[in-house]
Protein backbone atom coordinates (compact mmCIF):
# COMPACT_ATOMS: atom_id res chain seq x y z
CA UNK A 1 0.00 0.00 0.00
CA UNK A 2 1.03 3.40 -1.26
CA UNK A 3 2.50 5.70 2.06
CA UNK A 4 0.86 8.55 0.80
CA UNK A 5 -2.77 6.98 1.61
CA UNK A 6 -1.55 4.57 4.44
CA UNK A 7 -3.82 5.66 7.00
CA UNK A 8 -7.09 5.00 3.98
CA UNK A 9 -5.28 1.94 2.93
CA UNK A 10 -5.06 0.41 6.62
CA UNK A 11 -8.90 0.98 6.76
CA UNK A 12 -9.84 -0.77 3.59
CA UNK A 13 -7.33 -3.98 4.02
CA UNK A 14 -9.70 -3.43 8.33
CA UNK A 15 -11.92 -6.54 7.41
CA UNK A 16 -9.56 -9.35 6.51
CA UNK A 17 -8.30 -8.18 10.60
CA UNK A 18 -5.42 -6.32 9.34
CA UNK A 19 -4.08 -3.09 11.33
CA UNK A 20 -2.14 -1.52 13.63
CA UNK A 21 -1.75 0.23 16.78
CA UNK A 22 -2.08 3.93 16.79
CA UNK A 23 1.36 4.65 17.88
CA UNK A 24 2.81 2.33 15.00
CA UNK A 25 0.68 3.79 12.79
CA UNK A 26 1.54 7.71 13.38
CA UNK A 27 5.68 6.29 13.45
CA UNK A 28 5.49 4.73 9.84
CA UNK A 29 3.49 7.88 8.68
CA UNK A 30 6.37 10.07 9.38
CA UNK A 31 9.06 7.48 8.88
CA UNK A 32 8.32 6.55 5.11
CA UNK A 33 8.19 10.44 4.41
CA UNK A 34 11.70 10.28 5.65
CA UNK A 35 12.71 7.18 3.98
CA UNK A 36 10.94 8.67 0.73
CA UNK A 37 13.15 11.92 1.23
CA UNK A 38 16.73 10.24 2.12
CA UNK A 39 16.65 7.76 -0.55
CA UNK A 40 14.99 10.06 -3.34
CA UNK A 41 12.52 7.38 -3.95
CA UNK A 42 9.54 8.21 -6.30
CA UNK A 43 6.98 6.11 -3.97
CA UNK A 44 7.11 4.33 -0.77
CA UNK A 45 5.07 1.15 -0.07
CA UNK A 46 4.18 -0.05 3.12
CA UNK A 47 4.87 -3.83 2.09
CA UNK A 48 3.37 -5.56 5.50
CA UNK A 49 4.97 -7.11 8.18
CA UNK A 50 6.47 -10.59 8.96
CA UNK A 51 5.75 -11.94 12.63
CA UNK A 52 8.56 -13.15 14.63
CA UNK A 53 9.20 -15.04 17.68
CA UNK A 54 10.70 -12.43 19.69
CA UNK A 55 10.15 -9.29 17.43
CA UNK A 56 8.19 -8.56 14.11
CA UNK A 57 9.46 -6.70 11.06
CA UNK A 58 8.26 -4.17 9.20
CA UNK A 59 8.85 -3.92 5.36
CA UNK A 60 8.74 -0.88 3.50
CA UNK A 61 9.90 -0.87 -0.58
CA UNK A 62 11.21 1.63 -2.57
CA UNK A 63 10.41 2.59 -6.43
CA UNK A 64 11.89 4.07 -9.07
CA UNK A 65 10.15 6.57 -11.54
CA UNK A 66 10.25 2.72 -14.04
CA UNK A 67 7.68 0.86 -11.49
CA UNK A 68 9.27 -2.10 -12.63
CA UNK A 69 12.79 -1.70 -12.01
CA UNK A 70 14.40 -3.50 -9.04
CA UNK A 71 12.72 -2.32 -5.81
CA UNK A 72 14.52 -1.41 -2.83
CA UNK A 73 13.91 -3.52 0.27
CA UNK A 74 14.01 -2.03 3.64
CA UNK A 75 12.92 -3.45 7.00
CA UNK A 76 12.54 -2.16 10.53
CA UNK A 77 11.82 -3.10 14.36
CA UNK A 78 9.96 -0.50 15.75
CA UNK A 79 8.62 1.44 12.43
CA UNK A 80 10.85 4.49 13.13
CA UNK A 81 14.52 3.08 12.22
CA UNK A 82 14.83 1.57 8.86
CA UNK A 83 17.92 -0.95 6.86
CA UNK A 84 18.45 -1.49 3.74
CA UNK A 85 18.26 -5.32 2.71
CA UNK A 86 20.63 -6.37 0.08
CA UNK A 87 18.92 -7.18 -3.47
CA UNK A 88 17.45 -11.23 -3.56
CA UNK A 89 19.75 -14.09 -5.54
CA UNK A 90 19.13 -17.54 -6.95
CA UNK A 91 22.16 -18.42 -4.86
CA UNK A 92 20.35 -16.92 -1.70
CA UNK A 93 16.95 -18.36 -2.40
CA UNK A 94 18.55 -21.76 -3.10
CA UNK A 95 19.98 -21.85 0.47
CA UNK A 96 17.07 -20.68 1.98
CA UNK A 97 14.71 -23.78 0.80
CA UNK A 98 16.28 -25.64 3.61
CA UNK A 99 15.12 -23.33 6.56
CA UNK A 100 12.18 -24.27 8.21
CA UNK A 101 10.11 -22.55 11.12
CA UNK A 102 9.09 -19.41 12.14
CA UNK A 103 10.94 -16.22 12.28
CA UNK A 104 13.05 -15.22 15.45
CA UNK A 105 12.77 -11.26 14.74
CA UNK A 106 16.46 -11.05 15.49
CA UNK A 107 18.49 -9.97 11.89
CA UNK A 108 21.83 -11.39 13.70
CA UNK A 109 20.05 -14.92 13.99
CA UNK A 110 21.94 -17.24 12.00
CA UNK A 111 20.87 -20.94 10.80
CA UNK A 112 22.54 -23.82 10.26
CA UNK A 113 21.36 -26.48 7.81
CA UNK A 114 24.18 -28.64 5.44
CA UNK A 115 25.06 -29.24 1.87
CA UNK A 116 26.57 -31.64 0.24
CA UNK A 117 29.58 -30.38 -1.78
CA UNK A 118 32.19 -31.89 -3.79
CA UNK A 119 35.30 -31.09 -3.72
CA UNK A 120 38.34 -32.96 -3.00
CA UNK A 121 36.41 -35.32 -1.12
CA UNK A 122 32.92 -35.52 -0.96
CA UNK A 123 32.05 -33.92 2.22
CA UNK A 124 28.66 -32.56 4.11
CA UNK A 125 29.65 -28.64 4.56
CA UNK A 126 27.68 -27.03 7.49
CA UNK A 127 26.72 -23.51 5.83
CA UNK A 128 25.45 -20.78 8.39
CA UNK A 129 23.09 -17.98 7.48
CA UNK A 130 21.67 -15.01 8.73
CA UNK A 131 18.33 -14.43 9.41
CA UNK A 132 18.46 -11.28 7.41
CA UNK A 133 19.62 -13.27 4.42
CA UNK A 134 16.17 -15.06 4.78
CA UNK A 135 14.01 -12.55 5.17
CA UNK A 136 15.47 -11.00 1.68
CA UNK A 137 14.01 -14.16 0.17
CA UNK A 138 10.89 -15.39 1.74
CA UNK A 139 10.05 -11.11 0.70
CA UNK A 140 11.28 -11.94 -2.97
CA UNK A 141 9.01 -15.37 -3.56
CA UNK A 142 6.14 -13.56 -2.12
CA UNK A 143 6.60 -10.31 -4.38
CA UNK A 144 6.80 -12.80 -7.22
CA UNK A 145 4.01 -14.92 -6.36
CA UNK A 146 1.65 -12.07 -5.21
CA UNK A 147 2.24 -8.97 -5.57
CA UNK A 148 -0.78 -7.62 -7.71
CA UNK A 149 -2.25 -4.38 -9.16
CA UNK A 150 -5.60 -3.82 -11.00
CA UNK A 151 -5.37 -3.28 -14.64
CA UNK A 152 -5.14 0.18 -16.22
CA UNK A 153 -2.80 1.44 -12.86
CA UNK A 154 0.01 1.19 -14.76
CA UNK A 155 0.60 2.08 -18.38
CA UNK A 156 4.02 1.16 -20.46
CA UNK A 157 5.74 3.79 -22.49
CA UNK A 158 6.65 3.08 -26.12
CA UNK A 159 10.01 3.32 -24.95
CA UNK A 160 10.09 1.06 -22.31
CA UNK A 161 9.57 2.43 -18.91
CA UNK A 162 6.64 1.30 -17.00
CA UNK A 163 5.02 4.44 -15.04
CA UNK A 164 1.89 5.45 -12.87
CA UNK A 165 -1.30 5.74 -15.04
CA UNK A 166 -2.24 9.05 -13.61
CA UNK A 167 -5.50 8.96 -15.66
CA UNK A 168 -6.20 5.99 -14.05
CA UNK A 169 -10.08 5.73 -12.48
CA UNK A 170 -10.74 2.51 -10.66
CA UNK A 171 -12.15 -0.38 -12.52
CA UNK A 172 -15.48 -0.95 -13.40
CA UNK A 173 -17.36 -2.90 -10.87
CA UNK A 174 -18.23 -5.34 -13.74
CA UNK A 175 -14.50 -5.99 -14.32
CA UNK A 176 -13.33 -5.64 -10.77
CA UNK A 177 -15.10 -9.29 -9.91
CA UNK A 178 -13.03 -10.55 -12.97
CA UNK A 179 -9.37 -12.14 -11.98
CA UNK A 180 -8.47 -11.43 -15.18
CA UNK A 181 -8.80 -7.44 -14.26
CA UNK A 182 -5.89 -8.38 -11.95
CA UNK A 183 -1.62 -8.35 -12.38
CA UNK A 184 1.44 -9.65 -11.13
CA UNK A 185 3.22 -7.15 -10.32
CA UNK A 186 6.54 -7.59 -11.46
CA UNK A 187 8.60 -8.75 -15.14
CA UNK A 188 5.93 -10.98 -17.12
CA UNK A 189 6.69 -14.38 -17.67
CA UNK A 190 3.91 -16.25 -18.83
CA UNK A 191 3.01 -13.45 -21.60
CA UNK A 192 6.04 -14.09 -23.25
CA UNK A 193 4.91 -17.64 -24.37
CA UNK A 194 1.60 -16.22 -26.00
CA UNK A 195 0.93 -16.64 -29.05
CA UNK A 196 0.84 -13.54 -32.08
CA UNK A 197 -3.65 -14.24 -32.25
CA UNK A 198 -3.42 -14.53 -28.62
CA UNK A 199 -1.98 -11.20 -28.10
CA UNK A 200 -4.07 -9.78 -30.90
CA UNK A 201 -6.82 -8.34 -28.31
CA UNK A 202 -4.18 -7.31 -26.02
CA UNK A 203 -3.71 -3.25 -25.60
CA UNK A 204 0.64 -3.26 -25.19
CA UNK A 205 0.08 -0.02 -23.23
CA UNK A 206 -2.05 -1.71 -20.27
CA UNK A 207 -1.77 -5.76 -20.87
CA UNK A 208 1.92 -5.74 -20.76
CA UNK A 209 2.19 -8.15 -17.72
CA UNK A 210 1.10 -11.45 -16.55
CA UNK A 211 -2.85 -11.91 -15.60
CA UNK A 212 -4.31 -13.81 -12.07
CA UNK A 213 -6.53 -15.85 -14.58
CA UNK A 214 -3.83 -17.87 -15.95
CA UNK A 215 -1.84 -18.77 -12.19
CA UNK A 216 -1.10 -22.65 -11.23
CA UNK A 217 -2.82 -23.91 -9.42
CA UNK A 218 -6.21 -22.80 -10.27
CA UNK A 219 -8.20 -21.67 -7.42
CA UNK A 220 -5.32 -20.42 -5.60
CA UNK A 221 -7.18 -17.06 -5.39
CA UNK A 222 -10.05 -16.01 -3.43
CA UNK A 223 -12.22 -13.20 -4.57
CA UNK A 224 -14.66 -11.39 -2.71
CA UNK A 225 -16.68 -8.11 -3.03
CA UNK A 226 -17.25 -5.88 1.15
CA UNK A 227 -19.01 -3.25 2.43
CA UNK A 228 -21.74 -3.08 -0.23
CA UNK A 229 -20.18 -4.25 -3.22
CA UNK A 230 -17.92 -1.25 -2.30
CA UNK A 231 -14.49 -3.08 -1.86
CA UNK A 232 -13.37 -5.82 -3.49
CA UNK A 233 -10.70 -8.18 -1.75
CA UNK A 234 -8.68 -10.92 -3.00
CA UNK A 235 -7.03 -12.98 -0.71
CA UNK A 236 -3.97 -15.57 -1.70
CA UNK A 237 -5.09 -19.50 -0.60
CA UNK A 238 -0.95 -20.48 -1.15
CA UNK A 239 0.51 -17.23 0.79
CA UNK A 240 -2.02 -16.67 3.96
CA UNK A 241 -1.39 -13.27 5.27
CA UNK A 242 -1.74 -11.37 1.62
CA UNK A 243 -4.51 -9.65 0.97
CA UNK A 244 -5.11 -7.15 -1.92
CA UNK A 245 -7.64 -4.14 -1.75
CA UNK A 246 -9.51 -2.09 -4.71
CA UNK A 247 -11.90 -0.10 -4.09
CA UNK A 248 -14.28 -0.18 -7.83
CA UNK A 249 -14.35 3.28 -9.73
CA UNK A 250 -11.54 5.17 -7.69
CA UNK A 251 -8.15 4.97 -8.01
CA UNK A 252 -7.95 3.49 -4.33
CA UNK A 253 -5.91 0.23 -4.23
CA UNK A 254 -3.00 -1.77 -2.27
CA UNK A 255 -1.79 -4.91 -0.97
CA UNK A 256 -0.45 -6.06 3.02
CA UNK A 257 0.99 -9.06 3.77
CA UNK A 258 0.98 -9.79 7.33
CA UNK A 259 1.70 -13.47 8.75
CA UNK A 260 4.61 -16.01 9.21
CA UNK A 261 6.31 -16.28 6.15
CA UNK A 262 5.23 -19.73 5.23
CA UNK A 263 3.93 -20.87 2.49
CA UNK A 264 0.76 -22.94 2.49
CA UNK A 265 2.21 -26.02 0.32
CA UNK A 266 5.23 -27.64 1.32
CA UNK A 267 7.15 -30.14 -0.55
CA UNK A 268 9.08 -32.48 1.81
CA UNK A 269 10.75 -36.22 0.93
CA UNK A 270 12.91 -34.65 -2.04
CA UNK A 271 9.94 -33.22 -3.59
CA UNK A 272 8.27 -36.86 -3.42
CA UNK A 273 5.53 -36.04 -0.62
CA UNK A 274 3.61 -32.66 -0.94
CA UNK A 275 1.60 -31.89 2.34
CA UNK A 276 -0.53 -28.85 2.62
CA UNK A 277 -1.15 -28.06 6.57
CA UNK A 278 -4.17 -25.52 7.58
CA UNK A 279 -3.22 -22.36 9.81
CA UNK A 280 -6.54 -21.65 10.64
CA UNK A 281 -7.08 -25.27 12.14
CA UNK A 282 -3.52 -26.54 13.64
CA UNK A 283 -3.07 -29.78 13.48
CA UNK A 284 -4.44 -30.81 10.10
CA UNK A 285 -2.54 -32.33 7.94
CA UNK A 286 -3.26 -32.89 4.14
CA UNK A 287 -1.02 -35.29 2.14
CA UNK A 288 0.07 -36.28 -1.45
CA UNK A 289 2.32 -38.25 -3.43
CA UNK A 290 2.00 -37.09 -7.11
CA UNK A 291 2.00 -39.29 -9.21
CA UNK A 292 0.28 -42.19 -7.20
CA UNK A 293 -3.13 -42.55 -5.63
CA UNK A 294 -1.82 -42.24 -2.30
CA UNK A 295 -3.43 -39.08 -0.39
CA UNK A 296 -5.41 -38.30 3.08
CA UNK A 297 -6.02 -35.99 6.01
CA UNK A 298 -5.58 -36.46 9.28
CA UNK A 299 -6.14 -34.10 12.66
CA UNK A 300 -4.69 -34.24 15.72
CA UNK A 301 -5.02 -31.16 17.90
CA UNK A 302 -6.89 -29.23 20.62
CA UNK A 303 -10.39 -28.48 18.49
CA UNK A 304 -9.50 -24.75 18.99
CA UNK A 305 -8.90 -22.39 15.94
CA UNK A 306 -6.02 -20.51 15.72
CA UNK A 307 -7.27 -17.04 16.22
CA UNK A 308 -3.73 -15.00 16.61
CA UNK A 309 -3.21 -15.21 13.09
CA UNK A 310 -4.00 -11.70 11.44
CA UNK A 311 -5.41 -14.05 8.07
CA UNK A 312 -7.98 -16.44 8.58
CA UNK A 313 -9.10 -18.92 4.92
Amino acid sequence: MDAESLLLSLELAAGSGLGLSPDRRAALLTSLQLVKRDYRYDRVLFWGRILGIVADYYIAQGLSEDQLAPRKTLYSLNCIEWSLLPPATEERATQMAMVKGRFMGDPSHEYEHTEFQKMTAEDDVVVQVKEETRLVSVIDQIDKAVAIIPRGALFKTPFGPVHVNRTFEGLPLSEARKLSSYFHFREPVGLKNKTLLEKADLDPSLDFLDSLEHDIPKGSWSIQMERGNSLVVLRSLLWPGFTFFHTPRTRNHGYIYVGTGSWSIQMERGNSLVVLRSLLWPGFTFFHTPRTRNHGYIYVGTGEKNMDLPFML
